[in-house]
């Protein structure tokens, strides 16, 4: 793909489940009418699942929907759901509460997302779509029209022993009839195209919150696969919105972690150091005994729902997945909503493709609204933003809405703009430290060390600062410089020189592409932009 154009009827941007599934459907389509529409998919990880992180626990029936014969097909969804459970913790105790219908997980599977986009890709290269993972789409390409018309990859130069490859290749021209965007939560190029085509001028603002994973491999323990544990409470404040998740998977392993909301207010609040907190609680604990963890990683959600879905089409493609904002945070899913993106939207761009004179694959947006996807989080949209009155109404009014109202109330609440809800800290109370013992609780460097994170260091640092000054006589001096707390691999550090004045070290090497900090600096004065292809986590089981 070095110094070329390439010419596709349908471009992807990402190898997640919208990604993957969109491209599955389409080619399916084209066997069933005898069509011959080009495919390809674009990621910016160096391998399929390498930047793909979740909790996670799947419904199946988007995937059963995509591929009937899933099972026969081996997918990697070997646990089903057995047990589920919902507590409230207090610093030394744990209170069994009911668990919330749109909670439980009957018929359920825990899995590996990594795995599963592994596994849909190898379905998709059996069908011939073309899969060119190590590059990242960096920016569109636009017609005489006005209309997207494909999209430019950033420089692959990376190898997965996280070395300069020989074939070094700079960016390439994909022109493409129909671009789908499956980026994921905060897409750079997602991010893009909603601006330029004012995608957000009807919804409201979207609305986040940071998910921190670790996977350990336990001693044997019977009878507990298939386990589902939630958390709300402890180690986070009434005011703080979040809770945790322990999914027990097979062959002795444990996915645990924290998500927090991040709309929270306090600046020397750090993700990191309340998910160690939370693993020496009592219930916790006895779980990871003699235990190792052998992963670990963080990145962003999106938690804003119904109310902060943009326009999802423009001319020349559609937004689809995560990157649309489909997750039900009630439920605490998104990978089936994905995987149903994907399909309405292939049907659309079938649809599409067949009409010369048509750009914009606007049954997409039709279909939605009639689909389940759209039905299901809109009877939800209050409950995320009724928390901002703290945990306790916040519950109340979750089960008034579900029980009572069923989700068909008159009213819809509006959201926080996560970086305008961070106060002074001044105003607020510093989290307690926590030492890292190395067994059962870890620092961020040695967190990192297990993501297989690898920059090239003589690229353009990926990182940047609108103004290198606002980052000390704002952020520093008014927030306590809270992007070195919220960020959830050591990427940025107040330094001082020989002179004791301050400077922001950013770290770019350690950046495990979770997009926290382009969310959640308080002046947005840091801009994510994609590295070179390759770059970034490498997980494996995530």
């Amino acid at each position: 793909m070095a110094n070329e154009s390439m010419n596709y009827d349908v471009v992807i941007v990402g190898a997640g489940p919208a990604g993957l599934s969109a491209a599955i459907r389409l080619k399916q389509l084209c066997q069933k009418h005898d069509k011959d529409f080009s495919i390809c998919i674009l990621e910016k990880g160096i391998e399929v699942g390498a930047h793909i992180l979740s909790g996670a626990v799947i419904e199946p029936g988007a995937l059963t929907e995509l591929m009937p014969d899933w099972q026969q097909k081996n997918a990697p969804l070997q646990t089903q759901v057995q047990h589920d459970y919902f507590y409230y913790l207090s610093q030394r105790k744990a209170f069994r509460m009911p668990t919330p219908p749109q909670m439980k997980n009957k018929n359920n599977y825990i899995i590996s997302l990594s795995k599963l986009c592994r596994w849909l890709a190898q379905q998709a290269q059996d069908i011939d779509i073309d899969i060119f993972p190590g590059f990242a789409a960096t920016k569109a390409l636009y017609n005489d029209k006005q209309a997207v018309a494909g999209i430019v990859t950033g420089e692959m130069g990376i190898d997965k022993a996280g070395k300069r490859t020989a074939q070094y290749q700079p960016g390439a021209e994909i022109f493409a009839r129909q671009t789908l965007l499956a980026e994921g939560c905060r897409g750079s190029l997602t991010e893009q195209i909603i601006q330029q085509y004012h995608l957000r001028q009807h919804c409201l603002p979207q609305t986040y919150a940071i998910g921190i994973k670790e996977l350990w491999q336990i001693k044997p323990t019977p009878n507990k696969t298939g386990t589902v544990i939630h958390t709300i409470g402890w180690p986070l404040d009434q005011k703080t919105y979040g809770g945790s998740f322990i999914y027990h998977l097979a062959e002795n392993k444990i996915a645990l972690g924290l998500v927090i909301g991040l709309d929270y207010q306090n600046p020397w609040l750090n993700p990191f150091t309340e998910l160690q907190r939370f693993k020496t609680h009592p219930l916790v604990q006895p779980m990871l005994d003699q235990g190792q963890r052998i992963a670990y990683g963080a990145r962003a959600l999106n938690e804003g729902g119904y109310q902060s879905i943009p326009k999802l089409t423009f001319p020349g493609g559609a937004i689809i997945g995560d990157a649309a904002g489909f997750i039900n945070v009630p439920k605490i899913k998104g990978i089936h909503n994905a995987i149903k993106s994907g399909i309405l939207a292939a049907d659309a761009v079938f649809e599409t493709l067949q009409q010369t004179s048509q750009t914009e694959a606007f049954s997409y947006e039709k279909n939605l609204q009639q689909s389940a996807i759209i039905q299901e989080l809109h009877r939800v949209r209050n409950i995320r933003p009724a928390f901002r009155w703290g945990l306790w109404p916040g519950l109340a009014y979750s089960a008034i809405d579900t029980y009572i109202f069923r989700g068909k109330t008159p009213w819809t609440f509006k959201h926080h703009i996560d970086h305008q809800c961070l106060k002074k800290a001044v105003q607020c109370k510093k989290t307690n430290d926590l030492k890292a013992d190395g067994t059962l609780t870890f620092d961020k460097l040695s967190s990192v060390y297990l993501t297989n994170t690898y920059h090239e260091e003589n690229q353009p640092p990926h990182l940047k600062l609108k103004d290198a000054q606002i980052a000390i006589n704002v952020n520093l001096k008014q927030y306590a410089s809270p992007e070195q707390f919220y960020c959830p691999a050591a990427v940025y550090e107040i330094v001082y020189d020989t002179d004791n004045q301050a400077k922001l070290q950013i770290n770019a090497q350690n950046c495990i592409h979770c997009k926290v900090c382009d969310i959640k600096d308080p002046t947005q004065n840091i801009i994510w932009t994609p590295p070179e292809g390759g770059g970034g986590p490498q997980y494996q089981e995530m």
